[in-house]
């Protein structure tokens, strides 16, 4: 199954960096432009709308209008999994409908210092069978673009 990481140490502390990425408005704030995305609901485990804090069981409905160009693309993410342990922290979103046939990624957090290193790390699975099959070892040319941005933006809100 391809994979797709990448890694960034920032001069932030780990409780900034955990907080800002548990929220539908980090998400907004750390994701392209160019990506068009829209947070269209978010529902916290309990069915509650706009949760504060996006917990394990949280449902994000999401949509992209990548460049400007097409109609706007659906796609809902669940949290499955949200974690902190002293000095580390993660979460797991899984795409339970959208483009990829699959998607996994988790958000890894580590206390280094004073600043904190981030890892994205997303196994993936692209549509149209073996054709999708075939052309999924070079998914991080579009991947790279994106996540360096994430990584810049994240990086301009925090330190």
């Amino acid at each position: 199954m391809p994979e797709y990481e990448r890694r960034t140490r920032l001069s932030a502390p780990l409780d900034d960096v955990w907080a800002f990425h548990s929220t539908a408005d980090g998400l907004e704030a750390l994701t392209p432009d160019w990506v068009g995305l829209r947070v269209e609901r978010t529902l916290g485990p309990d069915g509650e709308d706009d949760p504060e804090v996006l917990e394990a069981g949280s449902e994000l409905v999401l949509s992209v209008r990548p460049l400007g160009v097409g109609r706007r693309r659906y796609l809902t993410s669940v949290i499955v999994d949200r974690e902190r342990t002293g000095g580390t922290a993660s979460f797991t979103d899984e795409m339970v409908d959208g483009p990829f046939d699959w998607w996994l990624h988790t958000h890894s957090f580590y206390a280094d210092g004073d600043g904190t290193v981030l890892r994205d790390r997303i196994e993936y699975e692209l549509p149209l069978g073996g054709l999708g099959d075939a052309v999924a070892p070079i998914g991080w040319l579009g991947f790279e673009p994106m996540f360096r941005d994430r990584h810049r933006r994240t990086r301009e809100h925090l330190e």
